[in-house]
């Protein structure tokens, strides 16, 4: 694989990413979501790399739709200007797109902004990969930001995002979430993995992103004014997007928030389809996407008895660290298919403790 400078466009000139730019970009990860660092950790060489480097590229496009501080339509032109230095041949240069983002970047953005100054740094590692690699990478990350940027110019007049249907909750969910997933599979089968079902594909990056706006509906609210639960299912209630941050209303805001993960819980199964697709034994291909999955079966297990903390309270909805740590060792054991079964039959119903050994 190539590491010369300048292989994107957008990069003609810069000096070529050094073995210091590669290991930043897995400190980078860990610092943004220790979450998807636990995938990265099970995964192995160079798929590891390439899946580090490419969540980087969607977490810049993320960083910059859930920002309140920048005018919705503002954040939508941001977003097609990154759009425009992923494209082949575009004359528009990373140091376009950080001029662009300069006058919002906030003083002490933490991690996530962090990242989006090193942008350009991103960006030489991408360019060190062959090219295969890249394009694997390139169109998904395209889809993600300018989906984002529809979904900001259709709502700029509310502040933040209100959506009105389940559909339009899916549709956001497909570019936030399921083009991180698109992005994982293509990378996979650079590597050599089996062409998986995209619709079971797609229900795996559901499952997934229901459960996390299911947990976070009072989190979002705060901090990025976004009401994701679908507007129609709130009216049900006799409630609007609003009813969130009313304390009168908690009981019909958590009857749509189980609604929500009842609907993640349907996709379960799609998802599952998904990870039989994925090889045993190739460089911890599935122990990495088989821990997002449990971590989101035990998550719904979590909301089905607290759905009004997820509306009252921040980051309270979450597993144990202590279950955490149990199902990351079982990944890291290299866990078969039955495994994965067993394990989900497991947190489904309890959190997760391993069989105490004949030691103990």
């Amino acid at each position: 694989m190539s590491d010369a400078p300048g292989e994107h466009p957008s990069l003609a000139g810069a000096v070529a990413a050094s073995d210091a730019d590669r290991a930043w970009t897995f400190e980078a990860v860990h610092s943004v979501s220790r979450t998807f660092t636990l995938t990265i950790e099970l995964l192995e060489p160079p798929v590891d790399a390439w899946v580090c480097t490419g969540y980087l590229l969607c977490r810049i496009a993320d960083t910059v739709e859930d920002d309140p501080s920048i005018p919705p339509r503002e954040r939508a032109r941001i977003l097609e200007l990154y759009d425009d230095v992923l494209a082949p041949d575009s004359e528009t240069t990373v140091a376009d797109f950080l001029a662009a983002v300069e006058p919002y970047q906030p003083e002490d953005g933490g991690a996530d902004w962090a990242v989006v100054a090193d942008t350009e740094r991103v960006f030489r590692v991408f360019a060190s990969f062959d090219p295969t690699v890249q394009d694997a990478m390139r169109a998904v990350v395209r889809e993600m930001a300018t989906g984002m940027a529809d979904f900001l110019r259709e709502h700029a007049d509310s502040g933040g995002l209100r959506l009105r249907t389940v559909e339009e909750l899916e549709e956001y969910c497909w570019y936030v979430a399921g083009t991180v997933g698109k992005l994982l599979s293509n990378l996979f089968r650079v590597y050599g993995a089996e062409e998986t079902d995209p619709e079971d594909a797609r229900q795996f990056a559901l499952l997934l992103q229901l459960v996390n706006i299911a947990k976070d509906v009072r989190d979002d609210y705060q901090t990025e004014n976004n009401v994701y639960l679908p507007g129609d299912w709130l009216a049900e209630e006799g409630l609007d997007h609003e009813a969130v941050d009313d304390p009168s209303a908690v009981e019909g805001v958590a009857s749509v928030v189980r609604r929500v993960v009842d609907r993640a819980a349907g996709y379960a199964d799609g998802a599952r389809r998904y990870l039989r697709t994925l090889p045993e034994e190739e460089v911890g291909i599935l122990p990495g996407m088989a821990m997002p999955y449990l971590l989101a079966l035990a998550t719904i297990r979590e909301l089905d008895d607290r759905a009004r903390e997820a509306v009252t309270h921040v980051d309270t909805v979450k597993m144990s660290r202590e279950e955490v740590e149990a199902l990351y060792a079982e990944m890291a054991a290299g866990p078969s298919q039955e495994d994965v079964d067993r394990l989900a039959a497991a947190v489904r119903e309890a959190p997760y403790q391993p069989a105490a050994s004949a030691d103990d």
